[in-house]
């Protein structure tokens, strides 16, 4: 599943995660936009992003096993 972790410029420790399938992300010269499958459904002005990772396990590798 698709996450993203939005690093605010200004707040620290207030950082978002966003977590979706399918959850796509979109920058634009103003704004970062993420969708899913219903559309846009959260967007930040670029200004106040410090950085977006994708973070989270890649989809071709099997999550751990819990014993």
């Amino acid at each position: 599943m698709p996450a993203y972790l939005i690093v605010h410029a200004e707040r620290r420790g207030d950082d978002t995660l966003l977590q979706d399938d399918p959850l796509t992300v979109e920058f634009t010269p103003d704004w970062v936009v993420f969708r899913d499958a219903t559309g846009p459904c959260y967007a930040v002005p670029r200004e106040q992003v410090r950085s977006v990772m994708r973070v989270g396990e890649p989809e071709d590798m099997p999550a751990p096993q819990k014993e």
